[in-house]
Order: structure tokens, then C-alpha cells, then sequence
């Protein structure tokens, strides 16, 4: 019965995003009539929370536009037969495939606001209609909602720029609208991820003062890295902070996840645990900070919609070749440390551990950090995936931290955090006269540490606002080529919006 309200909840928003396309968002303004009879039991609120879950996970890994927009995009993996990735990676954003088209829509995000907005209208029907649902799953539910409408809205600003700003749902036609100031929106979502941030737990069913009790009639184990925690929000306001180049908020924000991880179970990885076809990347886990499983036990696993469908091929897959890959003298330049777990060659050239990469002497070395095939085997013959996608996790945050104090000048701050990953991954403390300069290194210990996991592109972009010396990166920040054009169907619906000024 749960699962099959989920599955109504999610056809009801699918009318969102197939019906005809009358203004700015590409979203069926009119409700389906069955949604009047949806807001009556709790039942119904947790199939709309998790349907709005669903929604989001579906607007990240569609067209495997998370690692496309973050990973892709950075010109470093390169592509040997998809016209559209290599157009991705030249920059040529504007070029004629359905996947680019795809991923210049904001559909899907609006799909998740839309979803976001009717929740917050109606939950209180619900409340009033079923004396099961109590005010503090109320004030949980609608802190997760919140947080979840306000990570969309920073996720689109990342990619678009200013954005059309809407927080109430639509019955019938409305007027179109034009974009709202970025700078605008990202502070509306920091507030609203702080105000999220007071009503959440740092976990669900576990007694905790946000929430006492058994959620929605559920064991802890059920909820375990699924949901928005107090954790979460902070690790998403750290990033929001980063983006707006604050660093003393990100280093207050960083500092409370640093500090209080383990109140929310979680840990660092191990280098095994990050690498292993069954570890950090197969099902749900409280590290995954925020992330969104897929559970293959529950026929959740796909052929598309994980980074494995772009990277992965002989000999790890039965696939002739990946549709990324990293050259080999791109791994050395980044793997260029002796005894770093993740990848190194030892003093014959061999490869002296091969959890990032296989079949590194080959034409076409296999980025295989994430290779969650079925359930977590290691059987090539099959193709079907099942990994979650982690926005973030501690090692990240630890990171960011780092990035922050080495801004503000606090210099040994910034390395006790960056020496705490590069120890974990078996590597020697910082020296400068090895590793160079301290905020240089810290950005390519996350180049190391995170590859693969969609951050790379947005770490370039803040790089070169604190070390303006590419003029070509330089003037894409300054003329706005880092944000994506927008699709022509979007611009031909509304005309209250202009494409993004690089893409004239």
C-alpha cells in the first residue's frame, strides 16, 4: 500500500512534466483532479515527501546530467566516440544533440519546487483530517520539504544563473516570469535551509530530541542516509557559501559538521570502503551525508542514470569503450604522490593499486572508483547499476573546511584538515616544498578525493575567482559562460526570459 500511494503521488507530478507547456517552467499548471482526494491521511503525506525524494533524484541523474554538468564539462576525461560529451568538453554548449537540449531545460528542477510547493499548501489538511499525524511529524516533514525545494533552487542557480523564483503552486494558468537575481535566490536558500536546519533530526526512529519516536511507524535501519538530516542542511549551506565565495560562513558551517558528525553516525571511509563494488557507493549509508540510493533488492537498479553507464568497460564491463576517459598522463599529473591508496604507480611504472583505475596500460584506462554492478558483484557480463549518487559526503566538507581557512589566513587550521584526508589516503603530511601552495594543494586533493562525484567543475569556477591567473577561465566567469544556455523550448514558451548572455 506504501509503495503504491508513492507510485500514485509520483504519476500525479508526472502530469507536471508531460503535459502541454503554457508558461515559464514547462509544468502543467492544472492539477490532475484525483490530487483534491490526496491530502487526507498520513499515508499521503509520506507518499508526497518521498515522492518529492524521487523527483529530485530524477532531476540529478537524468541524462547523467549530475556528472555531466560537474565532471564532464571540466575538459578532463575525454571521450572517444559521443559527439555530444565531446561537445560538452569543448565547451560547446550550445551544440545541436538531445542531450545537451535535455540538460539546458530546467524542467525537471521546477518538476520538485512544484511538488515542494503543494506539499507546504496542503500538509496542514492533513493534520486537521487525521489525528494520527502529529505536530512533530508535521514540523519534520515540512522542515524536509523546505530544505529539499531550497537545494533545488541552489542546484539550478549553479547551473542557469538567475532563475524564475516561485514559491507557490499554481492552479490554472499564471502569468510568466522572468528570472530573479541569483545572488538573491542563494540567500533565500540559505535561509531557508537554516530554518529547515532547527526542525531537523540528526537521525530519524533513533529517539533523537527533533524527533522522538518511530517515523512514520519505521525502524531507524529504514531511514538510515534516505532523508534530510540536521547534518545534512549544514553540509548543503557550506556549499552554498562556497559558491557565494563567503568563507567565514563556510568555515562555521563546515566547523558544526566537523564537529558533531558522529551525533549523525557518521564517519571517514576507509579507501577499501570508498573503492569497493560493495561499499560507500552501494545502497544507503549515513555517510552519504545527502545522496540517493538505488535499491537493487527492490528493483531499483537501471542500465541508465549512474556515472558507471559512463565510465565503466572492458575488462570491469562487457562494453568495448567507456564514454569518459581519463588519459593516462592526465592520472599521472593528478596521481603523482607514491603510495596514494586510491591510484600510483610503483618504481617499475606498474600500477601500484588499481582502485580508481583499471586497465590503466590499455588504450582506454577505466575509471572504476564507483562499480556498483546489480547489488555489488563483480560479474561483467552484466550492465545494470545500481550506485547511489552522493552530492556529499564528511571527506568533502573536511575539505571545503580546509579551503575556507586557508582563505581567511588561517593557515594551520587548513592543513591539520587537509592532512586529516591525505592521511586517510595513506599520503604524507603537507610539506610546501613538495606540495606547493597550501590552497592549490588543498584544491587538488579534492580533485583527487572527489573525481567522479560532480564537483569538479564547480570547484574550477571558485578556484579561479581566488586565483584569477587563466585569463580563458577568467573571462568565461566574467562574460557568465559558466552557467549553461538555456533550451529553446523554455525560451520559446516564455517571453518574460532571455538567454544567458554568453549564449547570444
Amino acid at each position: 500500500m506504501k509503495g503504491n500511494r508513492i507510485l500514485y503521488f509520483l504519476l500525479l507530478l508526472a502530469g507536471f512534466l508531460s503535459a502541454g507547456c503554457k508558461n515559464v517552467l514547462d509544468i502543467d499548471s492544472t492539477r490532475t483532479v484525483g490530487e483534491k482526494n490526496m491530502w487526507n491521511t498520513l499515508e499521503d503525506t509520506r507518499a508526497a515527501l518521498l515522492g518529492t525524494y524521487s523527483l529530485t533524484r530524477a532531476a540529478l541523474v537524468d541524462n547523467n546530467a549530475f556528472w555531466i554538468y560537474g565532471d564532464v564539462r571540466t575538459g578532463e576525461f575525454s571521450s572517444p566516440t559521443r559527439q555530444d560529451l565531446k561537445a560538452v568538453i569543448n565547451n560547446d554548449l550550445n551544440a545541436s544533440y538531445p542531450v545537451l537540449d535535455a540538460m539546458s531545460n530546467w524542467r525537471r528542477w521546477y518538476a520538485v519546487i512544484n511538488s515542494a510547493n503543494i506539499f507546504l499548501e496542503r500538509v496542514r489538511d492533513v493534520k486537521i483530517a487525521d489525528p494520527r499525524y502529529t505536530e512533530n511529524n508535521m514540523t519534520v516533514d515540512i522542515a524536509q520539504i523546505r530544505f529539499l525545494r531550497a537545494f533545488a533552487y541552489f542546484y539550478m542557480v549553479r547551473i542557469w544563473g538567475d532563475v524564475p523564483f516561485i514559491i507557490t503552486s499554481h492552479d490554472g494558468s499564471f502569468e510568466n516570469k522572468p528570472r530573479e537575481d541569483k545572488d538573491k535566490v542563494m540567500v533565500w536558500a540559505e535561509q531557508e535551509i537554516l530554518k529547515a536546519a532547527a526542525d531537523l533530526p540528526y537521525k530519524y526512529s533513533a529517539n533523537d530530541i527533533q524527533q522522538p519516536g518511530r517515523y512514520y511507524n519505521e525502524d531507524e535501519n529504514r531511514w538510515n542516509g534516505v532523508l534530510a538530516r540536521k547534518l545534512t542542511a549544514y553540509a548543503i549551506l557550506t556549499h552554498i557559501a562556497a559558491w557565494q565565495g563567503n568563507y567565514p560562513e563556510v568555515a562555521a558551517y563546515s566547523k558544526f559538521v566537523v564537529d558533531n558528525y558522529n551525533k549523525g553516525g557518521n564517519s571517514y571511509i576507509s579507501t577499501d570502503e570508498l573503492c569497493s563494488s560493495g561499499g560507500f557507493f552501494n545502497a544507503k549509508k549515513y555517510n552519504h551525508l545527502f545522496g540517493f540510493n538505488f535499491d537493487y533488492g527492490h528493483q531499483d537498479g537501471s542500465f541508465t542514470g549512474h556515472l558507471e553507464e559512463l565510465t565503466l568497460a572492458e575488462p570491469v564491463v562487457n562494453k568495448s569503450l567507456p564514454d569518459i576517459f581519463m588519459t593516462k598522463d592526465s592520472i599521472l599529473s593528478i596521481f603523482n604522490e607514491e603510495n596514494d591508496e586510491r591510484f600510483h604507480l610503483d618504481t617499475l611504472g606498474r600500477p601500484g593499486v588499481e582502485r580508481y583505475f583499471s586497465n590503466f596500460n590499455g588504450k582506454y584506462p577505466i575509471f572504476s572508483k564507483v562499480k556498483v554492478i546489480m547489488d555489488g558483484t563483480t560479474d561483467p557480463s552484466f550492465r545494470l547499476f545500481a550506485s547511489a549518487v552522493v552530492f556529499t559526503r564528511l571527506e568533502d566538507i573536511t575539505l571545503l573546511r580546509a579551503e575556507a581557512l586557508a582563505v581567511l589566513g588561517e593557515n594551520q587550521g587548513a592543513i591539520d584538515n587537509l592532512n586529516t584526508i591525505r592521511q586517510l589516503r595513506k599520503l604524507k603530511a603537507y610539506d610546501a616544498v613538495v606540495n606547493g601552495d597550501l590552497l592549490s594543494a588543498i584544491f587538488h586533493e579534492r580533485q583527487r578525493e572527489l573525481m567522479g562525484e560532480g564537483h569538479r567543475w564547480y570547484d574550477l569556477v571558485r578556484y579561479n575567482r581566488l586565483r584569477p591567473r587563466n585569463q580563458k577561465f577568467i573571462d568565461l566567469i566574467a562574460r557568465n559562460g559558466i552557467y549553461w544556455p538555456l533550451s529553446t523550448t523554455i525560451l520559446g514558451q516564455n517571453p518574460a526570459l532571455q538567454q544567458n548572455s554568453y549564449w547570444k
